[in-house]
């Protein structure tokens, strides 16, 4: 399948937690690169005297030295003074050039309206200078009044007049303001969650200017590219990028520059996990700024950072810091939303006293009223929501969901559906506790009605919500994530007597969702095609079973041929059964003894036991598993009843969910194999000697094209891909699956492929051929260690790499085995008339019986069929 690359917006990296990343990047973003425009002296018939000019340039100069020093009201003083002297010596050029100055003069001091008039002054006599002037004029005016579009909130506004200047500066020739421009674009884009598209727009920017001397342009633009790499996840490259603008910035002992490329430096280190050189970066950052606003930046990121890493003692001693730094800076868009940020972090800190809850509903009370000075609707609706969310943790729930609603209103009234589902959510949790403490039906309805509401306008917002940063990706789990399973356990709840069928129903849909929303974030994009599907459209004798871990207890639901679904529970709590299972997982992969079996034993009783007559009854030969959290680290062939293993009654097969499901059975026509691999030691791996013995096994199974050691590159299987259609491809090498998109790959003998790469490779055997290729085997490959989600980038490769169905281990095991039950499964594949799911089965069965591997799950178990089973 090839999809659409596309990115979040600005405040729906809603992967990300609230106070951890929210602001702390965004703000960074703030040095704009506009500089002051030269324009040609006055022609000496203009009625100024050349001593006039001179005075008034000599004032415009000051005021310039003055804005720079950060000395605004004295600069404002200044620039008044040359626009009144300017305008009486009919010097319109000069005129305009202190306006447009004093525009950015009355930005930084929070002064809106006249900042705003300043600039459409300006306009207003553009046509009143020289033709051959007025280009330039233009466009510096439009720089500046992007700049204050940016920080009132005007984020897509100020992208709009830039591109505008951006064309001006082009037919100008004028190549530096150009690139200037370009990164004042990439800035705006970034605030937008644009990452990719900032990086696209940087890239050959950095470029150019690396040949040329040291600049402020061109510390910034490398900072603005680590800005924007950090959160699309490049992680070194950003280190090298910020780093890079912060050695620039110190040659040429620009404290502003300086500062901020710490902060990013910081955000960067931060990302890497390296707390405490993030937390100098940041303290160099508030060192170095000469700006308010900057200080106050570096200062909300270290008091992040102490809450994030427990540390309440040292975020308790500078919250106040905080405030006091921000009580002193003017009203604009970055300061609202540092308040709101401060608010958000004093919500987590949760402490009895320093601060009270007056203190922070005080913080945020004071970001309303500056949010509606400032008329931006969305600051109002953040901060009103997150009075909200204040008042929920102080249980005064009749106030926190009458400020929900209000935020909600402004959301969706300005179309901010990115702002809107958190409010949703918030309004659900807050009817829910109501339920609870009333038991009245209607208000569990009204919940019910608002966390659907929430995931619609998630769905809706799907091709946009992608996770974009390694924080973003563990954010998923506190953010993303609770939604829908708050919301399947609210629809599950027993409390609210028995569960209806279309309860159920709607508990399913909405675990599916959460399936194809953890694989958007594991992509960081939503081209996975979700079509809904009934499970008697595809096999009428398999069952499907939806295990779902929530807080308090584990919810079975489970679809059986030609019946409603049903459900059941068992009494344990989320760390309880996720404890079980890691044990579990360590005991597997131990190659002696049976530690295993009361394990898997238990986890049969709570999977698998309450099923069982039904089963029977149904006459059901497989069952498929879409298998949630830590459970997918586990093979479900090795659930134990006491006297068997599952596999040995059942087929077993996984999915992500039947709306990702191609049902469409392996194709009746000659098997072929494309069959590459390694045996020999490779890029720092071991050598895996019998995947010659497994090669050879396959091809005197079925018809196999080899490519072994040095003739396994990307070129030549590439090459074997374009040149020959074969329903199979079996990869004998190492691999890894990690929850980390980069860090899922296979290896050739000269790189690792990418789970990206690999999708595209195979997507030419797809377009040269009738259909997609059937099956891609995986023989050698592991998920990684202590890693709890690993099992998501299996789940990732076997749905992104474009084949019907995947075959891949849980960990790497001794090769002999593989051969052996590779052999095994082609032989029964290459039968006809045999689905994949039996084939694997009998394969398994048969090395499990093999007296040499007694019986040990370590053996036979780890591998797993994805997608199809058919």
């Amino acid at each position: 399948m090839i999809c659409k690359r596309i990115f979040s917006i600005f405040v729906s990296t809603l992967f990300q937690r609230w106070s951890k990343y929210f602001l702390l990047a965004a703000l960074s973003l703030g040095l704009c690169l506009i500089t002051a425009i030269s324009v040609a002296s006055p022609p000496a018939s203009q009625s100024a005297s050349k001593l006039s000019i001179q005075v008034a340039n000599r004032t415009l100069e000051e005021g310039q030295t003055l804005y720079q020093s950060g000395q605004y009201a004295e600069a404002a003083i200044a620039l008044e003074q040359v626009v009144k002297q300017a305008q009486a010596d009919g010097n319109i050029s000069l005129q305009i050039t202190a306006l447009r100055n004093l525009g950015l003069v009355y930005q930084h001091l929070g002064e809106w309206q006249k900042a705003n008039q300043a600039i459409a002054d300006g306009f207003a006599l553009v046509n009143r200078v020289e033709a051959k002037e007025r280009p330039a004029i233009e466009a510096s005016l439009l720089d500046v009044q992007g700049s204050l579009q940016l920080e009132q909130g005007q984020t897509r506004d100020a992208i709009a007049t830039w591109e505008r200047a951006g064309d001006l500066y082009q037919q100008l020739g004028d190549k530096d303001k150009y690139i200037r421009n370009q990164v004042n674009q990439a800035q705006a884009l970034q605030q937008l969650g644009f990452y990719r598209r900032a990086i696209d727009l940087l890239t050959p920017i950095v470029q150019e200017l690396d040949a040329q001397p040291d600049s402020i342009t061109k510390a910034v633009s490398l900072r603005t590219l680590g800005d924007a790499q950090q959160f699309a996840e490049d992680l070194e490259q950003a280190r090298q990028s910020v780093t890079a603008s912060l050695e620039i910035a110190k040659r040429l002992n620009a404290p502003e520059a300086i500062g901020k490329a710490e902060l990013s430096l910081g955000n960067v280190l931060r990302a890497q996990a390296k707390t405490d050189e993030a937390l100098s970066a940041y303290q160099r950052a508030e060192a170095a700024s000469i700006d308010s606003t900057l200080k106050v930046q570096a200062q909300l990121n270290q008091l992040s950072l102490f809450i994030g890493t427990q540390r309440p003692n040292e975020a308790q001693m500078l919250w106040q810091t905080v405030q006091t730094t921000l009580d002193a800076l003017p009203v604009n868009h970055p300061n609202v939303f540092a308040r709101i940020n401060l608010a958000q972090s004093l919500i987590q800190l949760k402490v009895e006293q320093n601060p009270s809850a007056q203190e922070i509903a005080q913080i945020l009370t004071v970001a309303v009223q500056q949010a509606r000075r400032l008329n931006d609707q969305r600051a109002e609706a953040y901060a009103i929501g997150t009075l909200g969310t204040l008042y929920e943790t102080t249980g005064q729930l009749a106030d926190a969901q009458k400020l929900s609603s209000q935020a909600l209103q402004i959301a969706q009234t300005n179309n901010a559906n990115d702002i809107a589902y958190r409010w949703q959510w918030q309004l659900g949790r807050l009817y829910k506790a109501k339920g609870d403490a009333t038991a009245d039906p209607n208000d569990y309805n009204q919940a019910i009605a608002a966390y659907s509401e929430s995931i619609k306008t998630l769905q809706d917002l799907r091709a946009d919500l992608v996770a974009v940063n390694a924080q973003a990706q563990v954010s998923f789990q506190e953010s993303v994530d609770p939604i829908h399973r708050e919301f399947v356990s609210l629809l599950l709840n027993p409390k609210r007597g028995a569960v209806a069928t279309e309860d159920l129903e709607n508990a399913r849909t909405v675990i599916e969702s959460l399936q194809l929303a953890e694989l958007d974030n594991f992509f960081r994009e939503a081209c996975l095609k979700a079509v809904p599907t009934a499970v008697d459209q595809i096999d009428q004798a398999a069952a499907v079973i939806y295990p779902i871990i929530l807080g308090d207890r584990l919810e079975v639901i489970v679809s059986l041929p030609q019946q409603g679904l049903r459900h059941y529970s068992a009494n344990i709590t989320q760390d309880e059964f996720e404890a079980v299972v890691n044990q579990l997982r360590q005991y597997l992969v131990i190659r002696v003894g049976r530690q295993y079996l009361p394990g898997m034993q238990k986890m049969y009783d709570w999977l698998i036991r309450p099923l069982e007559a039904d089963l029977t009854a149904s006459k059901v030969k497989t069952l498929v598993f879409v298998l949630d959290g830590a459970l997918r680290n586990l093979p479900m062939a090795a659930l134990h009843d006491g006297k068997q293993f599952l596999i040995e009654q059942y087929g077993v097969a996984l999915t992500p969910g039947l709306q990702l499901l191609d049902p469409r059975p392996l194709q009746e026509r000659n098997l072929s194999v494309l069959t590459a691999g390694l045996s020999e030691s490779r890029q720092g791996f071991s050598a895996l000697p019998n995947v010659v013995t497994e090669i050879k096994e396959i091809q005197s199974t079925v018809p196999a094209r080899v490519l072994l050691n040095n003739d396994f590159t990307e070129r030549s299987f590439k090459q074997a891909l374009n040149n020959q259609g074969t329903p199979i491809v079996h990869l004998a090498t190492h691999g890894k699956f990690s929850s980390k998109r980069e860090e899922t790959y296979v290896l050739t003998w000269d790189e690792r492929l990418g789970i990206l790469t690999l999708n595209d490779l195979l997507q030419i055997s797809e377009l040269n051929q009738a259909g997609p290729i059937e099956l891609l085997v995986l023989s050698a490959c592991e998920t990684a260690t202590g890693d709890k989600q690993a099992a998501l980038g299996m789940a990732g490769m076997a749905v992104r790499a474009g084949a019907r169905s995947t075959i891949a281990s849980l960990w790497q095991i001794n090769d002999e085995a593989t051969a052996l039950l590779m052999n095994y499964f082609y032989e029964e594949l290459a039968k006809g008339k045999t689905s994949k799911a039996e084939a694997l089965r009998q394969a398994q069965i048969k090395v499990l019986k093999e007296p040499r591997f007694r019986q040990h799950p370590y053996f036979w178990a780890p591998y797993v069929l994805i997608g199809n089973w058919l």
